[in-house]
């Protein structure tokens, strides 16, 4: 009788063990996916300077372009959160397709290498952040599915793991992308 209770006991406190253990295993992971999507916008961040700069030459009037630009990448120089970041890197979005619609108008910007060369390697950048965001999501809704599933919930209460946010874009972002020929 005596082994049979310590044998339950142990099974709750191996089961309590390795429950802790993922939760903080998954939480791990999500900052390391914060921190690889980071890496990535910040390479978009240290890029735009560059590409606003090749345009400026071609495009000196479009200076609300390139103030639209400016404020969005300073608005991600001092975002924290996630939900800042998120918001930053929608207004950095904007502010892209603004400038590539100007460079659009300049026949002589589009021909030019360092503008092919900056828009190839922010093409890229581009691809890297959409799989690093998609990652950090996948990431964080594991871990808030193991939150909310009994009995790991009980576990994360007692504990004090909180739900983490998901890297999410604008509603306009939702919409069609509209092609004029």
């Amino acid at each position: 009788m005596v082994l049979v209770i310590l044998a339950i006991l142990a099974i709750v406190v191996l089961f309590f063990i390795t429950s802790y253990n993922r939760l903080v295993v998954l939480r791990n992971r999500i900052r390391n996916a914060w921190s690889q999507t980071d890496v990535q916008l910040r390479r978009r961040y240290d890029l735009i300077p560059n590409l606003v700069e090749t345009v400026k030459g071609y495009a000196a009037h479009e200076k609300e372009t390139f103030e639209m630009v400016t404020k969005a990448r300073a608005q991600m120089a001092t975002a924290k959160t996630v939900s800042e970041q998120a918001e930053a890197q929608n207004a950095i979005t904007g502010a892209l397709r603004s400038l590539f619609a100007v460079a659009e108008a300049y026949p002589e910007l589009k021909a030019n290498q360092n503008f092919l060369m900056l828009q190839e390697e922010l093409s890229g950048t581009e691809s890297k952040i959409a799989y690093a965001r998609q990652f950090y999501n996948d990431t964080v809704m594991r871990y808030n599915n193991s939150l909310q599933v009994f009995p790991t919930n009980l576990i994360a209460g007692m504990f004090g793991f909180t739900a983490e946010a998901f890297f999410e874009i604008e509603e306009a972002a939702r919409e069609p992308v509209r092609v004029r020929l």
